[in-house]
């Protein structure tokens, strides 16, 4: 599956890379495996796993330095690890200034935590609107180094941004096989936007 053609100003990740498993990844790999091996709900798994994460981010070693290049075109997604049994995934996104995602939402659970740098992101509502529907602007968050942030379906609606001079890196671990599905993301809205 290829990444969706984006609307000018917005681009679309490359397809996901494979490359080596550092011993921090691999490290992170059995601490996530364990987690969802519980079969929790949802919202508590990615509540947990955020509190894997934490502690890798920022920390030489985590990524190789080809999982921390970018793509001048587009962010860059990087598969660090795809789950046998397609019960989650690990990617670093990389993202040079100025790019940014569509406004979407995603298929299962995710947690994303920044790496190095800062990412902006923009948290929307689905609001009926007649026999349409528009998003409404809900919250502008910025996420710095180490910060983590989890949420599960429904109302995981945003877009995120590179909104600074530097190159950031997240890490983003997800209950679905993107190996197979190419992406995380569930639908893209290309609706009326209310933006606060």
């Amino acid at each position: 599956m290829t990444p969706p053609t984006a609307p000018p100003g917005t681009i679309p990740p490359t397809a996901p890379t494979a490359a080596r498993t550092t011993d921090r990844i691999a490290q992170l790999v059995a601490d996530v495996r364990d987690v969802v091996g519980r079969g929790l709900p949802p919202d508590t798994t990615a509540y947990l796993v955020g509190e894997r994460l934490a502690p890798h981010l920022g920390a030489p070693g985590l990524l190789t330095p080809e999982q921390c290049e970018g793509d001048p075109d587009r962010y860059r997604q990087h598969l660090l690890h795809a789950e046998h049994d397609g019960s989650f995934s690990i990617v670093a996104l990389v993202w040079l200034p100025g790019q940014q995602t569509r406004i979407h939402d995603h298929v299962s659970w995710c947690v994303t935590g920044v790496h190095q740098g800062t990412e902006s992101e923009r948290r929307y509502r689905l609001v009926p609107d007649g026999a349409t529907a528009r998003l409404v602007a809900t919250e502008d968050v910025v996420n710095h180094q180490g910060d983590v942030c989890g949420f599960a379906p429904p109302g995981d609606i945003h877009r995120v941004r590179n909104a600074c001079s530097s190159t950031a890196i997240s890490v983003h671990i997800y209950g679905a096989d993107v190996s197979r599905l190419g992406s995380s993301v569930r639908r893209v809205y290309e609706l009326p936007t209310d933006e606060r």
